[in-house]
């Protein structure tokens, strides 16, 4: 039976870190020069960046007019541009990426950044030395693998997760 070392931490709602990451979601919710999310009120002159967690997605709506939308970097996130000028944007690993709609000829219609996160509400994150280990703790803590645990961690709780997959797939077909 192991103790947690000193380094362990809890990140759990009420903390600083939770109540500094939901104040920076809530703040940066807004994209930069008329793209904006679809639920959100009309656009303010003082507009930064969309934040989306990492495995979560974030409907945004497009400037009018744009018919190309581009992704700076699609292994930090992913874009789906859907019907009546909506577009999902989904975190897809840790990072900053930019994303740019343009129009019909090419002109730049909007740029924005996209800053990719942690979802931390209820990720409890074991440190011990440089190994690392994360928890979903919903209301139970269960392994769940993030992007940056130890590597013997990931793999482990990767295979099992896949398996259960495949086994769940299969059972579907039958």
């Amino acid at each position: 039976m192991s103790t947690l070392s000193a380094a362990a931490r809890l990140r759990r709602p009420g903390s600083r870190w939770t109540e500094r990451a939901l104040a920076a979601t809530a703040c940066g919710a807004i994209l930069v020069a008329g793209l904006m999310p679809a639920s959100a009120a009309p656009q303010t002159s003082k507009i930064e960046s969309v934040i989306v967690m990492v495995d979560h997605a974030k409907v945004v709506r497009l400037p009018e007019k744009a018919q190309t939308v581009i992704i700076g970097n699609p292994a930090i996130a992913d874009v789906a541009v859907q019907k009546n000028g909506v577009m999902v944007v989904t975190g897809k690993s840790f990072g900053v990426t930019n994303l740019i709609a343009l129009d019909a000829g090419g002109a730049l219609l909007a740029e924005s950044l996209v800053r990719v996160g942690a979802d931390s509400d209820s990720l409890l994150t074991v440190q011990r030395g440089l190994e690392r280990e994360s928890y979903s703790c919903t209301p139970v803590c269960q392994p769940a693998a993030q992007l940056g645990d130890a590597q013997k961690y990931f793999g482990e709780v990767g295979a099992q997760a896949n398996t259960r997959s495949a086994s769940a797939l299969g059972a579907t077909k039958r």
